[in-house]
């Protein structure tokens, strides 16, 4: 595996999951979710150089993820799509068959984020499926790779000759996964391409890498790591402050409360985790900061990815070249509303840094 010759995948996210606000915890009918608002976010980040684009994935709220890159595929001429797959809520076989038709479609632009999830309306214990999940992607990279399928597992028994229908290189796409747990790293560990991080502070991050590391090894592999971060930008970081307190500005306390707590994954280990960052920065900093340009206030009104990069343009750009310092080689990167900030992103920031799609 060789990394991107010019620098780190820089991506942007599309909220096909009702998260897009003005306001966080304000919803605003034009923000909502739908498929001309999701395909202007990922038109805007296409247009303005981003290499790549999550497609998010939730049961409960917004549209579709298969459907949406089935549409805006044929949209896109140069980004990748980063598709998000509940793998609870598929059939392995039938999934390597749609991977493999949407990257035909995508001319090989297609990149797979796992999520390991329940069935809806299961519940199923942490290491049960985990252990389904890392069945899942080691299905699908036998059968992309165009091997044929010879599994007797827990969750999976199955004899099957690969698809007929190939991936443009005749491989799986990379597989991003992402998870804190004991029971998720081990799965990133056995069968992820890349592991993905939320935010966290520099010594944490540079922690997860290292175990992570020796995680992958213990299995004779390697792995490549992603950081999911929310950024927000102008040009001074006064005035990226006061956007970030613009942001926060109409929330009150029950309204975010409520908001975290009707997240699917609200008390897993890495949601946790940024409760903990929220904490650690009310201790030091009455503004949020958990670290230079790290503000954990975003996660007042979110669950899961909690914290946001703050400040000018060179700071945002140092701040991710010391993380690629770490061993990130991709960054997954958001702000609200999300084509706004796309687009101040792009103009401000991408042109400060060597990008390029992972390659793997």
């Amino acid at each position: 595996m060789t990394a991107a010759a010019n620098g780190p995948e820089i991506s942007w996210f599309s909220a096909l999951c009702d998260d897009d606000y003005e306001f966080l915890g304000v919803p605003d009918p034009a923000l909502r979710s739908s498929w001309e608002h999701c395909r202007n976010i990922v038109l805007t980040a296409e247009k303005g150089g981003f290499d790549n684009i999550l497609l998010p994935s939730g049961y409960q709220l917004g549209i579709d993820t298969q459907m949406f890159a089935a549409a805006i595929a044929a949209l896109t001429h140069r980004i990748r799509l980063l598709m998000a797959i509940r793998v609870g809520e598929t059939w392995p076989p039938q999934l390597a068959r749609q991977i493999a038709t949407l990257d035909q479609i995508l001319g090989g632009r297609l990149t797979v984020n796992i999520i390991s999830s329940d069935m809806p309306g299961e519940t199923i214990a942490s290491g049960p499926r985990y252990a389904r999940t890392v069945e899942v992607m080691k299905i699908l990279k036998t059968l992309l790779n165009g091997e044929p399928l010879d599994v007797a597992g827990e969750h999976y028994n199955l004899k099957l000759p690969p698809p007929n229908v190939k991936t443009v290189s005749g491989k799986c796409p990379p597989l991003y996964f992402g998870g804190l747990s004991p029971d998720a790293r081990d799965a990133a560990a056995q069968a992820a391409d890349v592991y993905l991080m939320w935010p966290d502070t520099m010594d944490k991050v540079k922690e997860v890498v290292a175990d992570m590391t020796a995680r992958a090894a213990s299995y004779g592999r390697t792995l490549r790591f992603g950081y999911r971060v929310h950024v927000i930008v102008r040009e001074t970081e006064s005035q990226a402050r006061d956007a970030a307190t613009h942001l926060l500005s109409k929330l009150d306390a029950a309204t975010g409360d409520a908001i975290r707590a009707k997240s699917l994954d609200s008390l897993s280990v890495g949601v946790l985790r940024q409760a903990e960052l929220r904490d650690a920065a009310s201790a030091k900093d009455s503004d949020g900061y958990v670290e230079d340009n790290l503000w954990t206030g975003i996660g007042r009104a979110r669950s899961g990815c909690g914290a946001a990069l703050v400040g000018d343009p060179d700071q945002i750009a140092a701040k991710l070249q010391a993380y690629q310092a770490a061993g990130m080689e991709a960054f997954i990167l958001s702000g609200y509303p999300h084509a706004r900030e796309a687009d101040l992103f792009s103009r401000h920031v991408l042109p400060k840094l060597q990008h390029g799609p992972l390659v793997i």
